[in-house]
């Protein structure tokens, strides 16, 4: 196999690794900025679901919100695990190719 041709598969890995690399961050990113931003479009327009009692001392909205921000840290996790099994390993096989020209 050629130098140019080992170059070219080198190539063509790097930019498959940054196309799923953008595409994992920004489907992550948009399940985030949709759950933040409807809950705030419902905290806005529709603030009574919000304010809805469940027992005596709690409303809705508290679970809601806990709701937003746990899945800010599970997404982050989703991220994590996903870089650390696939992203980490294509990173290391792309360098150990490219350091065995």
């Amino acid at each position: 196999m050629s130098a140019e041709s080992v170059r070219h598969i080198d190539e063509v890995a790097f930019r498959k690794l940054v196309r799923a690399k953008w595409t994992v961050s920004l489907v992550l990113t948009a399940l985030i900025l949709a759950i933040y931003f409807g809950f705030i479009l419902v905290l806005a327009f529709a603030k009574d679901v919000l304010t809805a009692k469940i027992g005596t001392h709690m409303t809705l909205g508290l679970p809601v919100g806990l709701g937003v921000i746990l899945s800010a840290c599970v997404l982050t996790g989703v991220y994590v695990f996903w870089a650390n099994r696939t992203y980490d390993a294509s990173v290391r096989d792309i360098i150990r190719s490219m350091r065995r020209k």
